[in-house]
């Protein structure tokens, strides 16, 4: 167990693993700092509810998400992040490759593995996903009634929507690299994930690369190296069949959808949204693109909406 840095809120995290299609994963808890660890033993324990957080397309536990993370547990959740396979500190190879179904069997992992925590009360546990984990909320969301609720921030809820958003010019390129990749199993190829804006990536919009940079000075990580900008070309072969907005209509727990007005990266599909016409879900759209919502000065009034959300469930 260690603290938060003295630049922000002190929060308790504990390390653990669990094993998802026969890789193991990294996982951390987060917990209040108020949560007294040496009541855990005792019947008066008590339990917490608890957030999982759902990283995007080339997430990791250690950026962009912090902030969320240190909000919810000063609302008093407990809060679980988690590496995908072959991501971050999560063990498995290829290194950085991405299977949208698959990523939705390592969210159903993940869940169990949070519900067994002795601090968290399984009854209560939250989805919140980012980008493209926000599609893997929705899907998740909608296979289990049980869950007190879900949000999908700035979701990645059609997959054809994004591809179509990406101009020609740039496409062409990466869809030949990536059926280079998938001819060549044995051999991954790799590209950047992030880049600035024109330059050669599976993301270049938006600010992605600015994001970025500033999601690792956000949390005083300093180096860019620390980061590996890298993902197996012949992921990006699935984006446009992956559109987990179907499964809106089966969704039976509360659900926020946050989503940017101007998002290139990750459409909101919004009118499609709203014609299913599902009471269960709540739309929340801020008048920005793709990665602002995570930096200020949208940061933290979007955050305060969603903690609203959160102690409503309760």
């Amino acid at each position: 167990m260690n603290s938060g840095n003295a630049s922000h809120p002190t929060t308790q995290h504990i390390g653990s693993t669990f094993l998802s299609a026969g890789v193991i994963c990294a996982a951390t808890l987060h917990l209040p700092e108020s949560y007294n660890l040496s009541d855990e033993l005792t019947k008066d324990a008590k339990k917490l509810p608890a957030v999982l957080m759902i990283h995007g397309w080339g997430g990791i536990q250690d950026a962009l998400l912090a902030p969320f993370q240190r909000a919810f547990n000063a609302a008093g959740f407990a809060v679980m992040s988690f590496d995908y396979p072959t991501w971050g500190k999560s063990q498995g190879l290829p290194r950085n490759h991405i299977d949208p179904w698959q990523r939705e069997r390592d969210v159903d992992a993940a869940l169990s593995h949070l519900k067994s925590q002795a601090q968290v009360d399984a009854r209560k546990i939250v989805l919140w996903g980012s980008s493209f984990g926000g599609g893997h909320t929705v899907a998740i969301a909608a296979q289990h009634p049980s869950l007190l609720g879900a949000i999908a921030h700035v979701p990645m809820l059609d997959g054809r929507a994004a591809s179509l958003a990406n101009p020609f010019k740039r496409s062409l390129p990466l869809l030949a690299v990536a059926l280079a990749d998938q001819l060549v199993p044995r051999k991954p190829i790799y590209i950047p994930i992030i880049a600035p804006e024109g330059q050669f990536s599976s993301m270049d919009r938006d600010g992605a690369y600015q994001a970025l940079v500033n999601g690792l000075k956000q949390e005083n990580i300093l180096r860019e190296s620390y980061y590996d900008n890298r993902v197996q070309a012949r992921s990006i072969l699935k984006i446009a069949f992956y559109r987990p907005y179907k499964f809106l209509k089966d969704i039976k727990i509360p659900l926020l959808l946050v989503g940017g007005k101007h998002d290139t990266v990750a459409p909101f599909v919004e009118k499609k949204i709203r014609a299913i016409n599902n009471p269960f879900v709540q739309i929340n759209m801020l008048d920005a693109n793709h990665f602002e919502p995570y930096f200020e000065p949208i940061l933290t009034p979007n955050i305060a909406q969603q903690v609203q959300f959160l102690k409503g469930l309760l």
